[in-house]
């Protein structure tokens, strides 16, 4: 029977069930090493922070999450709206060679060099193995601290929950306040993942009483 509680009805609101939640994150380029010695670069948008520490939901078929496991550190590149036909141009791409059936079967295809695809600039990194992309604003040098999730038995790939320790900050000195260690927001826009499309920011409509600035 439909709800009658007029508070549980509100007139501008309609119930969905959409086939996806992104409702809106940033997108990362996570740079790891494969098993070979060359790196990897895994796109995704499951991401968020708590003080030192940055979470990541990856899928458990992919190359970067192998990686991660293995290697127990990455690079969290943050990329700008600018990017985002490079960043597209991986997003087909897998550095599983072959490529898992449920993969190849949606479109995906391996690719060995993602750097070229993408045509983006490998950079040394400080602390960990895997490079930089020299492109992105803001770079997050990480370690793996705890990795939360199982295969299951009759299914292709699960969610995992990667939690990482960020050890070093780099970002453009164009968008970092001089003589600060603070990013400034009016000269940094993330590229967003919105319901699978890309966006940028809008203009700053305000702060928060705890900003620094």
């Amino acid at each position: 029977m439909p709800d009658s509680n007029p508070l549980h009805s509100l007139p501008d609101h309609v119930t969905i069930t959409p086939s996806v939640l992104y409702f809106g994150t940033p997108v990362v380029l996570i740079t790891t090493f494969n098993s070979n010695g060359t790196p990897n670069i895994t796109p995704m948008s499951s991401a968020w922070a708590l003080g030192d520490q940055v979470v990541l939901g990856l899928g458990s078929s992919g190359q970067g999450a192998e990686n991660l496991q293995r290697e127990q550190e990455c690079v969290l590149n943050f990329p700008s709206p600018a990017l985002w036909p490079q960043v597209e141009k991986l997003a087909r791409a897998t550095g599983r060679n072959p490529v898992p059936p449920h993969k190849a079967q949606a479109g995906y295809a391996h690719v060995a060099d993602k750097f070229a695809l993408g045509k983006f600039t490998p950079v040394a990194s400080h602390v960990v193995r895997p490079p930089r992309i020299a492109e992105c604003p803001i770079q997050f040098e990480a370690k793996l601290v705890a990795l939360h999730g199982k295969p299951v038995e009759g299914q292709a790939e699960v969610h995992l929950i990667a939690e990482t320790r960020v050890i070093h900050v780099h970002a453009h000195r164009a968008i970092v306040v001089p003589g600060t260690h603070h990013i400034d927001p009016a000269q940094w826009s993330p590229l967003l993942y919105v319901f699978r499309h890309y966006f940028g920011t809008g203009p700053d409509l305000g702060k928060t009483f705890r900003a620094e600035r």
